[in-house]
C-alpha cells in the first residue's frame, strides 16, 4: 500500500505539470489559469451542495433509527472529491468531479466497498460497531 501511495505522490504531480504545459501551449496560459480557478470555484460550490444534502440524509436516517453507512460513504467521497477539486490539476479535477457527481458515485462506492471488505478479510482494517 505504501508503494502505491508513494508512486501516486510522485507520478500524479508530474503528469499534472505535463498537462499544464501541454494545455498552456494549446489554449494559452491565461486560459489554463482561468480553468484552474473556475474548477476550484465550481468544485467548492458543488461540494457544499452535496455535503449539505448528505448531512441532511445522515440526520434523517439516524432520526429514523437506521445506520447511515451508505450515506457516510457518500460523505467520504464528497470530502475527497471537494479536496481534489480545490487542488490545481486536470487529473485531480476529473477524479474530484467523478466523486462529487451523484450519478458517477455509485460505481466508485462499490469499488471502495470491495476494497474495504478485502482489507477486513485480511485483518488490515477493523471496523467496530456498537
Amino acid at each position: 500500500m505504501f508503494r502505491w501511495l508513494f508512486l501516486l505522490i510522485i507520478i500524479v504531480p508530474a503528469l499534472e505539470i505535463a498537462l499544464f504545459i501541454w494545455a498552456g501551449q494549446i489554449i494559452g496560459p491565461w486560459w489554463v489559469i482561468l480553468l484552474i480557478i473556475t474548477t476550484g470555484v465550481v468544485g467548492a460550490w458543488l461540494a457544499k451542495q452535496q455535503g449539505l444534502e448528505t448531512v441532511r440524509k445522515v440526520q434523517s436516517s439516524m432520526g429514523a433509527g437506521h445506520e447511515p453507512g451508505e450515506t457516510l460513504l457518500d460523505g467520504a467521497c464528497i470530502l475527497v472529491g471537494g479536496t481534489l477539486l480545490l487542488t490545481p490539476g486536470f487529473i485531480s479535477d476529473t477524479v474530484g468531479f467523478l466523486l462529487l457527481l451523484p450519478f458517477t458515485r455509485p460505481p466508485i462506492k462499490a469499488f471502495l466497498r470491495k476494497i474495504i471488505m478485502k482489507m477486513m478479510d485480511r485483518n488490515t482494517i477493523t471496523i467496530y460497531r456498537r
